[in-house]
């Protein structure tokens, strides 16, 4: 057994904001080399959020905003490699399947170190933003406060989490809205 991130789907903006959403329950890698032939012209709109939030899910290839951690099999870790493979020869231009097939693991092998010190259900979040024309990634953890034991699909609109990792670089006043 190894853990992965696992699609969420809390509601249906994922189906709002992204070109395509991921669906729930879907192996999924954080998946920033899609944008690394991107420029300022071409990352705009549902794009431009993709980059932004989005974990890219390996069965639609679509995006999600979180992601949980999850047990997998090793069998299910095999399908997921071999679907992002398949995927990275198919569209992303690998010379063939043995180069494909490398770049796949080490993905999916970031994706399951993102998930090594977690218990499953730990939900995470990404920013991903370029810095000195670099695609940089930061990652936090999700947890519900201790007396809110429910499911992370029964959180109310304005659910309060506790999270882990650095400051959030974005304060939002929701009296100003």
């Amino acid at each position: 057994m190894t853990k992965l991130p696992r699609t969420l789907r809390l509601d249906a903006s994922d189906g709002v904001v992204f070109p395509r959403a991921a669906e729930a329950g879907e192996w999924a890698i954080p998946g920033g080399f899609v944008f690394w032939d991107d420029t300022d012209d071409t990352l705009t709109g549902k794009r431009r959020q993709a980059f932004r939030a989005g974990f890219l899910g390996l069965g639609s290839f679509g995006w999600s905003t979180l992601v949980e951690v999850a047990e997998a099999s090793f069998a299910d870790r095999r399908d997921a490699l071999d679907a992002l493979a398949a995927h990275i020869l198919a569209e992303h231009g690998a010379p063939d399947m043995d180069a494909a097939r490398a770049a796949a693991e080490e993905e999916v092998a970031f994706a399951e170190s993102l998930c090594a010190e977690h218990a499953p259900g730990i939900a995470l979040a990404l920013e991903r933003r370029v810095e000195d024309g670099d695609i940089r990634e930061r990652f936090r953890t999700l947890h519900l406060r201790a007396q809110e034991h429910r499911s992370f699909n029964a959180l109310p609109v304005f659910g309060v989490v506790q999270v882990d990792g650095e400051d959030v670089a974005e304060e939002v006043d929701l009296t100003k809205l």
